[in-house]
């Protein structure tokens, strides 16, 4: 059994022990008000398992001094690294953050996918040598200019700022080649704790097992991006299957190098993204190339018990589907 495949029977046995192990047992549990008992029940599972991983950290924290964290669209990996660095800080950890981002290729070295694209999302398009670099320089307690990345210009420049790692400091990195060994390969794969972030969790129920995590992904990013970015649902839906390429070329293959599987799921994130999302996706006109893929989730969501308003407002602001309805404090 892969992590992956374990982290995902651990939360259906959970799921069982608690006697909400179906979609229409969740059904009935919302329609007998006890919502806000259920999102206090999956935010001191959550809570639990930032901990967990805090502890793995703590207790490798000679070894390892970079913390690595990737996994697919959506996850909730921003929400997650910082409540994960927030129970590190609790045992004494001094989390400091590089952002994977900052260390891209200038735009003229970048690849270029089959149609004449700049691909962002390929290994070469990150500077390897630079990052590998910096991290040695690190490990050996050396300090070093933390660079910055201008995605106008389309090149590094001056940050301003220099890091060095402390004796209880971790540095903690995410992004999509995280996991991937050709990211770090001056690096001792001992001195990294790697953790992978997804939603993993499948109810039964309805008129089909609804065991895609990938539905409930791009709905989060529907809500999401509509609220902060001003990315259209109809927008999200065509560009999806694009998101998922890269997924799977780079992403997937690397989910089992983690130490650690954090599953981002909550049992009441689909009542809760009803509520957002399916005003969005009927908004979505029958001429739209979109239509069909809003008409399967809108089936889908039919099923689905909608929070009310009452049980959004006591999701904590920490929870980490605030990073998708809003109201976040982290």
């Amino acid at each position: 059994m892969t992590k992956i495949e374990a982290a995902r029977q651990e939360y259906k046995d959970w799921c069982s022990a608690i006697g909400i192990d179906t979609l229409e047992k969740l059904n009935e549990a919302l329609n007998d008000k006890r919502g806000i008992e259920l999102i206090n029940l999956c935010e001191a599972r959550q809570e639990r398992k930032y901990a967990g991983i805090a502890n793995q950290i703590y207790w490798n924290r000679r070894t390892c001094r970079i913390v690595m964290m990737s996994g697919p669209s959506s996850s909730g990996k921003t929400s997650s690294s910082l409540r994960i660095a927030q129970q590190c800080r609790v045992l004494g950890l001094n989390p400091k953050v590089i952002e994977l981002d900052n260390y891209f290729v200038d735009r003229e070295d970048t690849p270029k996918d089959k149609n004449g694209n700049y691909d962002f999302e390929a290994l070469e398009a990150m500077d390897i040598e630079l990052l590998n670099n910096d991290l040695c320089a690190l490990l050996r307690g050396e300090r070093i200019d933390v660079p910055k990345f201008d995605f106008i210009q389309g090149r590094k420049v001056a940050s301003g700022k220099t890091m060095k790692l402390e004796e209880n400091d971790m540095l903690f990195m995410e992004g999509i080649h995280a996991l991937n060994p050709a990211l770090t390969p001056s690096i001792d794969r001992n001195a990294i704790f790697m953790i992978y972030i997804s939603a993993l969790s499948a109810l039964p129920g309805g008129e089909k097992c609804h065991n895609s995590t990938t539905d409930k992904r791009l709905l989060r990013r529907i809500v999401r991006d509509n609220r902060t970015r001003g990315i259209s649902p109809e927008s999200n839906i065509m560009r999806w299957e694009s998101v998922r390429r890269g997924e799977e070329r780079n992403i997937f293959p690397y989910e089992d190098n983690a130490e650690a599987v954090f599953n981002s799921s909550t049992l009441y994130d689909l009542p809760l993204l009803k509520y957002y999302a399916a005003p969005l996706l009927e908004g979505i006109s029958e001429s739209s190339p979109a239509y069909d893929k809003a008409r399967t989730l809108l089936d889908f969501l039919q099923h689905v018990t909608v929070l009310t308003p009452a049980e959004i407002a006591a999701i904590p602001p920490t929870s980490i589907m605030r990073e998708f309805i809003g109201g976040q404090t982290l």
